[in-house]
């Protein structure tokens, strides 16, 4: 088994470059399912979730051709399955994305419950009923597959969410693309992996207004042809990196971003007393002139603080002065990093919701464990600037997200490598 071995203390210095959206990725990859025609994407993270996805893709009868290392040619022409293998999909959330994909194609899809990182329940109620709103019976098996079958056509309806959820907005989407008259969608997902989606589909011929807004309008094609078509930057691998930088008050640029999609988190840094600087595709984070200062979190679907930058932020949070308190407004378990924070010397309690962090104290090297992506790489800042070596493990959950994590700090500075540990007998294997 694999770990990351990380010496502490040195400040980030230099220039990262962002790798593309795994939100995106994850859900714009399964929706070439919907093409009549070849198409190729560019700037795709090199990540385990990808890697799964194409895998597949691939399974269901898909041609897939690597152009070169951030570009894929798929062809999926030659699927004509609707059933997603269940080893392939049990361990990632987003697997149920096929669910909408094979719905939209071949009016019925059957996909196994989705794994993933676990911080709280994650219902599908929404997907459902947004697909039963568009004509198709969909009903769990055995509380394990997802069958969703349409009786005749897919037409277009109105749907509102009761919640807003990212994962229902794409999927109704997916699903949506192709079916006969408009679709209109209320109190939608604003993120922009969403808008990415859209301009994706739109991109072979979709028809798709409002993304990006809480009313999002389809109105069904008969098919989609051939395009080439370039993933956004991932905000939180962004996020991530600045707030690393922040931690070791270092000074970094970070390039291949959209600067907008990074609001509420560079706002944030300022509050702090970080110095920001926005160029067309870069970020600047310069934590080296000031003493930092406490701020308060709550995190809110798009545009408000993302829920997925709030455990390395809680990191970054240990190493200021003052009372700091995070309210986690988005998932109910997210804040079960903390005890892992706690052994490195973090003050920090947590009632319900609320996450309050008494800052200031100098954290030490301990052996932690990640318990999902991001907790993993609140763990990473904290061993940044911990003194001595601190040693993580569970590390296939933080490589479904980051990708080449450790030659990217490398190159800013971290003292960061891989190590090799022996896996107890009796331990319980883990959903990745």
């Amino acid at each position: 088994m694999e770990k990351f071995i990380i010496n502490g203390g040195n400040k980030l210095q230099g220039e990262v470059t962002i790798s593309g959206a795994k939100n995106a990725a994850v859900a714009i990859l399964p929706a070439t399912l919907l093409c009549d025609e070849p198409c190729i994407i560019e700037n795709i993270p090199n990540i385990s979730d990808v890697t799964r996805i194409a895998n597949i893709l691939a399974d269901l009868g898909a041609d897939i051709k690597r152009i070169d290392k951030t570009t894929l040619s798929i062809d999926p022409t030659k699927i004509k399955s609707h059933v997603v293998n269940s080893g392939l999909a049990s361990s990632m959330r987003a697997s149920y994305y096929f669910l909408g994909a094979l719905l939209g194609k071949f009016g019925k899809a059957s996909v196994v419950m989705p794994g993933g990182c676990f911080f709280g329940s994650r219902p599908i109620d929404q997907h459902i009923k947004g697909f039963n709103a568009l004509g198709a019976e969909t009903e769990i098996l055995n509380g394990a597959i997802i069958e969703s079958i349409a009786t005749s056509p897919l037409k277009g309806t109105y749907i509102y969410l009761d919640v807003v959820s990212v994962g229902a907005t794409m999927n109704i989407m997916l699903a949506a693309v192709k079916a006969k008259g408009e679709t209109i969608m209320e109190n939608a997902a604003k993120e922009p992996h969403i808008v990415d989606l859209a301009n994706f589909l739109n991109s072979m011929g979709a028809n798709i207004r409002g993304a990006g807004t809480d009313v999002i309008k389809i109105r069904g094609v008969n098919r989609l042809h051939s395009t080439t078509y370039s993933i956004i930057p991932d905000q939180i691998e962004a996020g991530t990196y600045m707030a690393a930088a922040a931690a070791t008050r270092g000074k970094i640029a970070v390039k291949n971003i959209t600067p907008k999609h990074l609001d509420s988190i560079s706002a944030k840094l300022r509050e702090m007393g970080v110095i920001i600087e926005e160029y067309d595709d870069t970020i600047v984070v310069d934590a080296t002139a000031k003493t930092l200062r406490r701020c308060n979190i709550k995190t809110m679907p798009h545009p408000g603080f993302p829920t997925d930058c709030q455990p390395q932020f809680a990191a970054l949070l240990a190493t200021v002065g003052g009372t700091s308190i995070i309210n986690e407004n988005v998932w109910d378990n997210r804040f079960q990093y903390i005890g892992e924070l706690l052994r490195m010397g973090a003050r920090i309690s947590v009632e319900g919701k609320l996450a309050v962090i008494e800052g200031g104290t100098k954290l030490t090297a301990a052996p932690v464990s990640a318990t999902d992506l991001r907790a993993g790489a609140a763990l990473i800042i904290a061993a940044l600037v911990a003194d001595g070596t601190t040693e993580i493990t569970n590390i296939k959950y933080i490589i479904r997200g980051y990708e080449e994590i450790v030659e990217k700090l490398q190159s800013i500075g971290a003292d960061i490598s891989i190590g090799y540990y022996e896996e107890p007998e009796n331990a319980v294997a883990e959903v990745s």
